[in-house]
Parts: C-alpha cells; sequence; structure tokens
C-alpha cells in the first residue's frame, strides 16, 4: 500500500489531536482542579472527586483516552519503514506510561475513594498518592504529544521529499 492510501498522515494527526485532549485533561487537573480542592475541607474535596470520577466516565472521554492509545499504535504500526517512526514509537511509549499509571494507580485510588466512609480518612488515603500519579502521567501524555507532533512534522517533510511523479501515483485511486 502507499502511503497516501492508507491515512497515514490521517491516522498520525487524529493520533496527535486525541493525545493533545488527554494531556490536557491531565494537566488541566495538576494545574488547576487539585490544587483548588486543596483548599477545600475534607468533605467538600471528597465529594467533589466522588463527583468528577463519576461524570467523567463517559464516551467523550473514554473515546479520547483509548482512542489516543488505539490511533497512536496504529500509526506506530504505519510508519514501520518511514523516517518518522521513532517520534511516533516514543509517543506510543510515552502515553503507555501515562495509560498504564492512570489503571495501575490512579482509577483503584478513585475506586478506593468511592468505597471510604470517613471523608478524612478517605482524603489522607487518596490526595497524595493521586495528585503523585497524575502527575506522572500529565508529564508522559505532555511529552507523547511532543513526539506525535515532531512524527507529524517529520511525516509531512517525508511526503515533500516523495518524487512529484511518485505522489501522484500515491493519489490516484488506481495507484497509475
Amino acid at each position: 500500500m502507499t502511503e497516501n492510501r492508507t491515512g497515514t498522515g490521517w491516522v498520525l494527526g487524529a493520533a496527535t489531536v486525541a493525545m493533545g485532549l488527554i494531556a490536557g485533561v491531565f494537566y488541566i487537573f495538576a494545574c488547576a482542579i487539585m490544587p483548588a480542592l486543596a483548599r477545600s475541607d475534607d468533605r467538600v474535596f471528597v465529594e467533589v472527586m466522588r463527583n468528577i470520577n463519576d461524570v467523567i466516565q463517559n464516551p467523550v472521554f473514554f473515546l479520547s483516552f483509548m482512542g489516543a492509545l488505539v490511533l497512536t499504535g496504529v500509526s506506530a504500526w504505519q510508519a514501520r519503514g518511514r523516517p518518522y517512526r521513532g517520534w511516533v514509537w516514543a509517543g506510543l511509549g510515552a502515553y503507555a506510561l501515562a495509560f498504564l499509571v492512570t489503571v495501575a494507580f490512579n482509577i483503584p485510588l478513585n475506586d478506593g475513594l468511592a468505597d471510604t466512609g470517613d471523608a478524612a480518612a478517605a482524603r489522607d488515603h487518596f490526595e497524595r498518592a493521586w495528585v503523585g500519579w497524575n502527575v506522572v502521567r500529565a508529564v508522559s501524555s505532555t511529552v507523547a504529544v511532543g513526539c506525535l507532533v515532531r512524527g507529524l512534522v517529520l511525516y509531512g517533510a517525508f511526503q515533500h521529499r516523495l518524487p512529484s511523479r511518485r505522489r501522484a501515483a500515491q493519489s490516484s485511486p488506481s495507484g497509475v
């Protein structure tokens, strides 16, 4: 298959957008939501975090959370043998770390917060660990965005360097 006919650029672009959305979610928690909640008393902190944990479980969030992983994985596969592949694979690795941290640490902490009756005890067990792991996923997903952006730029440069006859053949539906 040729480069254009596989939709490589579109998949890489969509992966970059999805990754940017998820990095933004983790970033806003790190710099605004959690610092604001830190000013709250235990009952308010726990109630708001429980509410956030309930409402974030929606199709739009899951589409970007899972989509970033799937689209980046597909893009990495499509990039095999291409000069920009290392950046796409690095983006996949960085997001895989954020994804695993979310599944292994943040989600279990969210579940524990939902199951604890005493607000002070719940917050004490939750806040410091959750904030720390969120910083890890915010940084790693931001690194992933940077890697994918670099991959996208190099993809464009790679497409630009293709001989014009080859570009024309790739854009033709019959490949001729």
